[in-house]
């Protein structure tokens, strides 16, 4: 089967036969470009979706088990309905919305399959998955799971004006801080900022990227910090080098939401996870079936 996850900045796919991870393709659409503005999703944006199904059919078997969720902002947009129907009609792939819970439930879902994977799920820990137009916070133990969804992403905040950027910041670490009751578990890291940065620290780029060298990987805040001034530095032709193409201006807000999760959390250190929602989807197709 395949899994697709349209997010609010990228759009990712994944072959999955029940066993063993296939092949897997992603790119940036910016689903929620202009979304706190217009409250509409962009024909611009839906033209970049159908391309990126497109560009799919041309990598993965069409014909196979679909499963399509897309999320924060479709679950925002006034005219989601009628964005959902026009990628159907043009490209016969039908997505479902899914709420905030589940979203997080599958996201953690995957990330402890990783965690399994890897040989060190710890006893409790809390996930967070920064996407494009909200940020979902999980917290899990052996009893329990809690999630809550934060309508802060790395592309509703990248839009903001550069004298309410910080502000915004401090109000996403203010709302990190007031979300999990209990912050004193080993913090985990997923999506594409975090993942971007590990990579970085790791002397890899977009084009090298290697997800085997970044699960399980412990990226401690000093490289997080180290990381923002270098790609502050850089011109957007450097810069794309290292995050790709469409996130150059992405990347300074989505790094400092990272770095700001840690400082809410009084955290160091985090274990960065590439799974994420895409594998998620997977993994509940054949839990289902």
């Amino acid at each position: 089967m395949v899994a697709i996850d349209l997010g609010s900045n990228t759009i990712r796919f994944i072959e999955f036969d029940g066993l063993v991870w296939g092949k897997s393709f992603e790119k940036i659409v910016r689903t929620a470009e202009g979304l706190h503005e217009t409250h509409l999703i962009a024909n611009k944006a839906l033209d970049r979706i159908i391309e990126a199904i497109d560009d799919a059919k041309n990598i993965f078997d069409f014909t196979q088990p679909i499963r399509a969720y897309t999320t924060a902002a479709m679950r925002l947009a006034h005219n989601s309905d009628e964005a959902i129907g026009l990628i159907a009609r043009s490209t016969g792939i039908v997505f479902e919305i899914i709420d905030a819970e589940k979203e997080g439930l599958l996201t953690l879902e995957a990330v402890r399959n990783r965690l399994n994977v890897l040989g060190s799920v710890p006893s409790s820990f809390v996930l967070a998955d920064i996407g494009g137009g909200s940020t979902e916070l999980s917290r899990y133990t052996n009893t329990e799971i809690e999630t809550v969804s934060l309508d802060f992403g790395i592309v509703t905040l990248s839009e903001a004006a550069e004298n309410t950027l910080d502000e915004k910041i401090q109000s996403f670490k203010h709302a990190v801080r007031g979300s999990i009751k209990n912050q004193t578990e080993p913090l985990v890291l997923t999506a594409g900022t975090p993942t971007t940065i590990a990579a970085y620290v790791n002397g890899m780029d977009y084009t090298t990227y290697d997800p085997q060298k970044i699960n399980g990987y412990r990226l401690r805040l000093s490289d997080c910090y180290r990381v923002y001034d270098e790609l502050l530095r850089m011109d957007e032709a450097a810069r794309t080098r290292y995050v790709g193409i469409g996130r150059e201006n992405l990347i300074i807000a989505g790094v400092l939401m990272v770095t700001a999760i840690y400082e809410a959390m009084e955290c160091e250190e985090a274990i960065i996870i590439d799974d994420g929602l895409r594998e998620g989807i997977a993994l509940e197709y054949y839990k289902l079936h």
